[in-house]
């Protein structure tokens, strides 16, 4: 039985604003697959699914039980930051649920808040759960952008030579958002300064052990390497045989693409981008979809193990109720 929890019910126009807001992303998502349908016709999206192979199945297996294990002591390095204990092979199994709805439900996220909320009842604090999961993937999400940006820069591609002035876009835009914020939190009320003092917290707290940064920082270039490598395999099962040195710029922009929030289960500006960076780099736009299809269904797999730890805590609950 659990203890009272602490957490944030949103009005009922919030929840409502909430629902339109996640259908409208999977609309623009279910959108851009449309267009793409009627641009490039459905050959490249069952090319995308014919072509995987066994091989291609188990190296998908491998790299997402190897970047699912990473994630998971990400996310037990944050919680241990912000004093909660989280054992690794419980994260293992949270994260692998998660995952799996996220790869499986419209929107991206909806794991993600399953595997915040679940683990805030087991600690009877939903709202330092939320926010262990919500620092882990925002860390996560920034080592993928940073380490997008430097290949870009380095590696030929569409989009080289306007590299200098994208990354010097995005820092002067990150700087006007925390100037932004900062302001805000000055002259609005004492709850925003409050919660800017509260993030600024968690993240010294979570960073300020060496033994933690580092296997934070491990962890995460484990995984982006991982995405990296797996984009390339289904580049190759799809038929590309460009060279890596062109596939790995290619990846980044698509896998940059899937951090957009106009998505259907992480499909849409995926397919899109991928289409419209390799024809830009000389090959064409039913490459680029066969590749992030590939890439899409490679995922799913990696993902599957998930659906057993969600059965199975399914089947442990309706027994515990029998």
């Amino acid at each position: 039985m659990h203890r009272a929890v602490t957490g944030v019910r949103l009005p009922p126009s919030g929840r409502a604003a909430g629902r339109l807001g996640a259908w409208a992303r999977a609309a623009a998502g279910l959108l851009i697959l449309a267009l793409l349908v009627w641009q490039v016709g459905t050959g490249p999206f069952l090319d995308g699914v014919r072509l995987v192979d066994r091989p291609a199945l188990l190296a998908a297996l491998g790299l997402g039980a190897l970047s699912t294990v990473c994630c998971a002591w990400r996310w037990s390095l944050v919680a241990e930051g912000l004093g909660v204990r989280l054992p690794l092979g419980r994260a293992v199994k949270a994260y692998y649920r998660s995952l799996f709805l996220n790869t499986t439900l419209p929107g991206g996220v909806v794991g993600d808040v399953h595997r915040a909320v679940r683990h805030g009842l087991d600690i009877s604090d939903v709202r330092l759960a939320v926010r262990a999961v919500v620092l882990e993937r925002t860390i996560g999400l920034t080592v993928q952008i940073t380490a997008s940006l430097l290949l870009l820069l380095v590696l030929p591609s569409p989009v080289r030579d306007r590299m200098p002035v994208i990354v010097a876009a995005v820092a002067a835009t990150g700087l006007a958002v925390a100037l932004g914020v900062r302001a805000a939190a000055r002259g609005r009320s004492a709850r925003w300064a409050a919660a800017l003092r509260s993030a600024y917290t968690d993240v010294r707290e979570v960073l300020l052990t060496r033994r933690r940064w580092i296997g934070i920082g491990l962890a995460s270039a484990v995984v982006v390497t991982g995405q990296l490598v797996m984009f390339v395999i289904a580049a190759r099962t799809a038929g590309s045989d460009a060279p890596v040195t062109l596939l790995v710029p290619l990846t980044q922009l698509a896998l940059l693409a899937m951090a957009l929030p106009l998505n259907v289960a992480g499909w849409g500006p995926r397919e899109g981008v991928a289409a419209w960076a390799f024809a830009a780099a000389g090959m064409t736009s039913t490459q680029g979809v066969a590749a992030a299809v590939t890439y899409g269904v490679l995922g799913l797999v990696a993902a599957l193990p998930g659906a057993a730890v969600l059965l199975a805590r399914t089947r442990s609950r309706s027994g515990q109720h029998a």
